[in-house]
């Protein structure tokens, strides 16, 4: 038995068109609902990170060596002239180092420390009596009233700049002993009136 199929009318051939283009719309849709967030996910990724946060990492090692001897000329030593000028090289070198608050901190109690004892170093090595004399006078890094104005401009730039960091309480108990924190861009100002310039006669 043979069954005569009878020709499709034009309603069922453009019934089957929509279909067909319902079906492929749908698909479409759904690829481009899904892909989208994918798309915007990308534009971040292409500027890469913060040229603020990047890190030389030669650079990190070096400050970080510079930091471990400054710890241990501050700790260990109480060599507080050589702590300070190890943190200044790294403040100078690489200013945006990761533990920068540490050096900081350091620097800023030195300077503290340094200022209680007149400026002056106190030195182990027995020297002979002329030798040591021209030692002791060497060994004045800075008077005391800068080197407290020293320590606070650290000091409040570790509390100013690093509000997390371990050191801040340490560092608020000292700055308030010197006048409280520095705002930043303020100076500290000197209560020592300035030297008196000898005039030639």
């Amino acid at each position: 038995m043979y069954r005569i199929e009878r020709p499709l009318s034009r309603l069922d051939r453009l019934r089957g068109i929509m279909k067909r283009f319902f079906v492929t719309l749908s698909v479409l849709a759904i690829a481009l609902f899904v892909s989208v967030p994918a798309f915007f996910a990308q534009g971040a990724a292409k500027t890469g990170p913060d040229a603020s946060t990047l890190r030389d990492p030669e650079l990190e090692k070096d400050s970080l060596h510079n930091l471990e001897v400054a710890r241990h000329y501050f700790k260990l030593k109480k060599a507080y002239v050589a702590a300070i000028r190890r943190c200044e090289e790294i403040d100078a070198g690489n200013p945006n180092f990761a533990k920068m608050d540490e050096v900081l901190f350091i620097a800023g109690e030195s300077s503290l420390r340094l200022a209680e004892t007149g400026g002056k170093q106190k030195t182990k090595v027995v020297m002979p009596d002329a030798l040591l004399a021209q030692e002791k006078q060497d060994t004045q890094y800075k008077t005391p009233e800068e080197l407290r104005n020293d320590a606070r401009v650290y000091l409040s730039r570790l509390v100013n700049d690093y509000p997390n960091s371990a050191f801040r309480k340490q560092a608020l108990a000292d700055l308030e002993k010197l006048g409280g924190p520095l705002k930043p861009g303020e100076e500290p100002v000197s209560t020592q009136p300035p030297p008196q310039l000898k005039s030639r006669t």
